[in-house]
């Protein structure tokens, strides 16, 4: 059989369709079968090649600051090697300490953040039945091939895209497919173009049989079907690198380059100014250690991990830490509406009754603002029985000993509407036959013994029903239906609609006796119309607040769903992402893209749509496919935005993994989404992405505090080295000593830092540009040469202090194995400490006073002073400290001085920040707003 070509398979008539496949109602032969299983391969989802563990583990080994550290560790050791005197391997093991940590710890919440086909595999069924050899035969999924005869019955999984050829009241759920949550019906007639996945002759991988049953031959399998391609999308698309990872990338590579250059070219003046070459060699290494902020990765990863911890508790789970901080410049959130922003089941929202229209609320009815009782609406009895009985939905007892309702969506909640409303305590009616819905009557009828009459109840299209009315039930007696009824019957129902509600025609009949044969022709005639019945699927109640948090924090929310343009408009409306409840109301209508129309735009025609305006709204997306999404998001990027995608089904996968920032639905997500995302939400909740968007600018506000914070000790551990160098100062500081502040002493008081409470304006103000720094010129002048400057005056003057009041003449040479030494170089690094305890509280905010701030207000501050005064003093007063660092203990006076010092900075800070202040000429010092230093 040559290679099948099925773009036009819906055209055909069930002949030419067998025809065309090469297949009979007998289905294939075995040996067939077995010859195009070789010819077309197995029906599954092919992986393609993927990095090994062991590959991922290296390249947390390999990145570029990584690197850095391996040379700095490397030339320690190479130090010892020549020098075993002097200790450097321990600084070398220290460096590969933190290689390791940060390598092992990046690997381990990332592990399974690639698991997107094993998620597909599992959505597929394991199993199907087919004909093969004129016999009905359960076969593995794998197995199947294109000519294969699918036997489709309610409740299956559809295991490959499929061209019906025999359809019995049979209605599928393409939702994981397409994101639309309204049941299809599907049909074995041929049919004309349209929307390839609404057609109603063909069945796809992964959707659901909802009801009835039916057969059809498979044209396309595995990666060929539409569930393939959408595999193949996701898969294909590059997630590419969160904002703060290449942020990140920049600081480190240009803190690298400076620390390389200066280390080099301090070895080299070294040199040239007489010092020997292990001298040159231990200045040029101290530059570059001094240099680098070993603490600064480590410390930016626990507290993006300590942020994710504090968003699980708020329902969301965080499975790429970097994604927490590009929550926080989010510009465009590219959301779907199915299971999002509504609820994603179908609900009774209103019904038409004698004329009026009631409003279904909990437990209770309300037309023209006056509350219905059920006594009064008693005489709507027979309406409520139609909603009742004419349905095939069941309920079922739940494992927890609750009653649910199954079946289609619509008559679920047909079913719970009665149910929640106190209307099914009555017996049920007996039913004695049933006209099952097809797509042309668009109508389905059952027959009931009530009080010793046999009643027909018929619901359906409005537009099938209606017709078919000779009479109207109003207040509970039967009159003629007028053609002025009629009008306003129709007028009413095309009112639901346009408000995109689902409606429902009811009816009713009484038939004078058994017949012999249910026919539509003697039931379905001369019915008394009884009313309509409009549905929707609500949005979330939270959601309108959360869209308008989101506009005023300057984030624009665009719609992207599956669903009918109608539909998308009207929730849009009701949630406030497009304006007035009507688009009359609005001074700009609302602009609605369809699928289709996309095709048909070029890529500066969607650029220019999707540009920000400050009139109108944002345009809609329906009918959309998966590469339209796709599309959609790859533009926004491209014009500079940073995107986050939010779905919950299968068709979402490619767009989430494409998106800076995917979000998929803890609840109603399928395992696809849940796999491709980078957070989830556990509760569905839209109000929860808010919060998430919140706690991303916090988060970097923190992470751009405790830089301030880390950066600023660099100075007094440079300087020393500067001054050893070219000065000839003695060695104030020494390299194990530098890494007991950057690795030890600055880590926990960093990570109060991190642990900062959100301003009260941080969702205020715009997102900020991703092009803006994260260690801008303000905050590098205000750690190098202002924070960093008092603490090098501090620690260079407590060093000469010391060494002065024990006797020691400048210009004296100091011999490195001293006790004297050790004992000097233990009083700059406790000069360091003590600083940085006055500094984490000066970083807090860079325009805030301390005393407004709260001295206590942030508890793990607190907790992470006591621990490192705690590890300076295992350093400074305990045998392996001494030995491992080169450390003495010292006497209680000094602290005094250095205390001084501390309270120095603090100070000095306090009154930068209040000149500042002044020279802005802040209206309020009260208002917590985070400007630039």
């Amino acid at each position: 059989m040559s290679e099948l070509t099925h773009e036009d398979i819906h055209r055909l008539s069930v002949e030419e369709v067998l025809r065309q496949l090469a297949t009979t109602e007998a289905g294939l032969a075995s040996h067939e079968a077995s010859r195009r299983l070789q010819e077309y391969g197995p029906n599954m989802l092919l992986e393609p090649g993927r990095s090994s563990l062991l590959r991922n583990l290296n390249r947390h080994f390999t990145h570029f600051l990584a690197i850095l550290l391996w040379i700095a560790a490397g030339l320690s050791f190479l130090a010892d090697w020549l020098n075993p005197d002097e200790s450097m391997a321990t600084i070398g093991w220290a460096i590969v300490a933190v290689i390791v940590i940060n390598a092992v710890f990046a690997f381990i919440q990332e592990y399974k953040a690639e698991q997107t086909f094993a998620a597909l595999r599992r959505l597929l069924p394991d199993k199907a039945w087919v004909m093969r050899d004129g016999q009905p035969v359960e076969i593995e999924r794998r197995n199947i091939v294109p000519g294969d005869l699918l036997i489709l019955e309610e409740g299956e999984c559809v295991p490959a895209d499929a061209r019906l050829v025999e359809a019995i009241g049979m209605r599928v759920d393409n939702a994981a497919l397409t994101g639309e949550a309204h049941p299809k019906r599907r049909t074995a007639d041929p049919v004309a173009d349209g929307h390839r996945l609404d057609l109603p002759n063909l069945v796809f991988a992964g959707t659901t049989i909802l009801s009835g049953h039916g057969r059809a031959v498979v044209f396309a399998t595995g990666m060929r079907s539409e569930f393939g391609k959408v595999a193949a999308l996701a898969t294909a698309t590059e997630a590419g690198a969160s904002p703060l990872q290449l942020e990140i990338a920049k600081v480190t590579r240009t803190v690298a380059a400076l620390s390389v250059t200066i280390g080099i070219a301090s070895f080299l003046i070294g040199l040239w100014t007489g010092l020997s070459l292990w001298t040159s060699f231990v200045f040029g290494i101290g530059i570059i250690v001094a240099n680098v902020p070993e603490g600064l990765l480590p410390t930016v990863t626990l507290a993006l991990a300590m942020s994710s911890q504090r968003m699980a508790k708020r329902n969301m789970l965080i499975k790429h830490l970097p994604a927490v901080e590009t929550l926080g410049c989010t510009t465009v959130i590219c959301t779907d509406k199915t299971g999002t922003l509504t609820e994603n089941r179908m609900k009774v929202d209103r019904f038409y009754v004698d004329g009026m229209v009631v409003e279904s609320r909990e437990a209770c009815f309300v037309a023209a603002g006056r509350l219905i009782s059920l006594a009064e609406a008693h005489r709507w009895r027979r309406f409520f029985d139609v909603l009742l009985h004419c349905h095939n939905a069941k309920r079922i007892r739940r494992a927890d000993g609750r009653w649910t309702a199954t079946g289609d969506p619509t008559e679920v909640a047909l079913l719970e509407f009665v149910i929640d409303h106190g209307l099914a305590h009555r017996p049920s009616l007996r039913r004695m036959g049933e006209l099952p819905f097809d797509a042309d009557r668009k109508r389905m009828s059952t027959l009931h013994w009530s009080e010793g009459r046999l009643l027909a109840f018929t619901k359906g299209a409005p537009e099938s029903v209606l017709p078919l009315c000779t009479a109207i039930l109003l207040n509970g007696t039967s009159h003629p239906l007028t053609e002025e009824e009629r009008a306003t019957i129709t007028n009413q129902s095309r009112a639901f609609a346009e408000q995109a509600h689902r409606v429902l025609a009811i009816a009713m009949r009484e038939v004078a006796h058994q017949p012999e044969r249910i026919e539509v022709e003697t039931i379905e005639r001369d019915l008394t119309f009884l009313g309509l019945v409009a549905m929707v699927d609500p949005p979330r109640r939270e959601v309108p607040a959360a869209v308008a948090i989101c506009r005023q924090a300057g984030v624009r929310v665009v719609m992207i769903t599956g669903d009918h343009p109608l539909t998308a408009l009207a929730v849009a409306r009701e949630i406030g992402l497009v304006a007035g409840q009507r688009t009359e109301d609005a001074n700009v209508p609302p602009t609605v893209i369809e699928g289709t129309q996309l095709d048909h735009l070029s890529d500066e025609q969607l650029r220019e749509l999707l540009k920000p305006s400050p009139v109108g709204s944002p345009p809609l997306f329906a009918r959309m496919a998966p590469r339209h999404k796709l599309r959609v998001v790859s533009i926004l990027k491209d014009m500079g935005e940073v995107v986050a995608v939010t779905g919950d089904g299968v068709n979402d996968a490619p767009a989430l993994k494409r998106a800076d920032i995917g979000v998929a639905m803890g609840l109603s997500g399928s395992d696809v989404a849940k796999e491709t995302a980078d957070m989830i939400v556990l509760d569905d909740n839209f109000a929860t992405i808010v919060y998430a968007i919140e706690e991303g600018r916090t988060v970097y506000d923190n992470i751009r505090k405790f830089s301030t914070y880390i950066l600023a000790s660099n100075v007094p551990e440079i300087v020393p080295f500067v001054g050893y160098g070219l000065a000839g100062w003695p060695l104030a500081l020494t390299v194990p000593q530098i890494l007991a502040v950057d690795l030890g002493t600055d880590m926990i008081p960093a990570l109060g830092l991190g642990a900062e409470r959100p301003h009260i304006d941080v969702m205020d103000r715009p997102p900020r540009d991703r092009r803006e720094r994260m260690l801008n010129l303000p905050l590098l002048l205000r750690a190098y040469l202002f924070l960093g400057v008092i603490e090098a005056v501090t620690a260079m003057t407590a060093f000469f202090l010391y060494l002065t009041s024990q006797g020691w003449v400048w210009g004296t040479p100091l011999d490195w194995s001293s006790p004297l030494y050790r004992e000097a170089t233990t009083v700059t690094l406790a000069a360091i400490v003590l600083a940085q305890v006055a500094n984490v509280f000066a970083c807090r905010s860079d325009h805030l006073s301390v005393a407004r701030i709260g001295w206590f207000s942030n508890p793990l501050i607190l907790w992470g002073i006591l621990a490192e005064l705690v590890i300076f003093a295992f350093v400074a007063y305990t045998p392996i400290g001494h030995r491992l660092f080169g450390t003495s203990s010292l006497p209680p006076w000094i602290f005094g001085p250095l205390t001084m010092g501390g309270a120095g900075l603090l100070l000095a800070e306090e009154g930068r920040k209040l000149f500042v202040n002044r020279l802005r000429r802040r209206p309020s010092p009260l208002a917590q707003r985070e400007l630039p230093a």
